[in-house]
């Protein structure tokens, strides 16, 4: 579905990516897990076109897309919940969702049936339909975010760092919400720094230092690889 071939960013002189290349296949979720300054981040903003590789392709069911602007992506069905969050914080819950499938906005009856989803998916969500975005805990704008990007109907789904900042048992949340995302048929590519819980969930994973593809596994042979249980499961 999605391939990166020797892809490289730079921001100004400073090279952020070093030929990097991954396959994520229909289906999966695939993780990438590294240390703050790996290059994760930039390869997600590098896939949904909001830094351009300087060199290297990046191709989604086959076509290159490596020059769409972010909104083609969008349209092509790659969408993105970024680190932070990102949310519309003077706008309420409902208003982000509805931005969130804005280039479905003139199909009324799939508006409301994909804001339903996102309800059935995050039942606080829609308690709090008429609420502040910026007034919710960091949990349910974590929640509000993944909803606004299911609303463009995704079938490549990027997030970046969705545990960022939560408490335990929302982050178990979270990631059964994300297993739950993929069984109803969207791939996933995750960027998480919690590596244990990333590669408990995902099929296939890469490990990224600065800027490089160190290592590609599948998700168990990784959690068992001596090298990354010391440098980023704490053993």
């Amino acid at each position: 579905m999605l391939t990166l071939e020797k892809v490289d960013v730079f921001y100004g002189a400073i090279q952020a990516l070093s030929e990097v290349s991954l396959q994520v296949n229909e289906g999966e979720i695939v993780t990438m897990i590294g240390a703050n300054g790996a290059g994760k981040s930039t390869t997600i903003r590098s896939i949904s076109g909001l830094v351009r590789p300087r060199s290297g392709k990046i191709y989604f069911e086959g076509a290159d897309i490596t020059r769409l602007p972010p909104h083609k992506l969008v349209m092509r069905g790659i969408c993105q919940s970024p680190e932070g969050r990102r949310i519309f914080a003077n706008l309420t819950i409902l208003e982000n969702l509805q931005l969130g499938g804005y280039i479905h906005r003139k199909k009324h009856a799939q508006l409301k049936e994909d804001i339903e989803r996102v309800y059935h998916l995050f039942p606080r969500l829609r308690e709090r339909s008429s609420q502040l975005a910026g007034t919710l805990s960091g949990g349910e704008q974590q929640m509000l975010a993944i909803g606004r990007a299911l609303m463009a109907r995704p079938r490549l789904l990027m997030l970046d760092e969705p545990s960022l900042g939560l408490a335990p048992f929302l982050v178990q949340q979270i990631f059964h919400i994300i297993r739950e995302i993929n069984q109803q048929g969207v791939t996933i590519l995750l960027v998480e720094q919690n590596a244990f819980q990333a590669l408990r969930l995902a099929s296939r994973g890469y490990v990224l230092e600065t800027g490089r593809v160190v290592l590609e596994d599948s998700a168990d042979n990784l959690l068992q690889n001596e090298e990354v249980k010391k440098a980023y499961l704490g053993e």
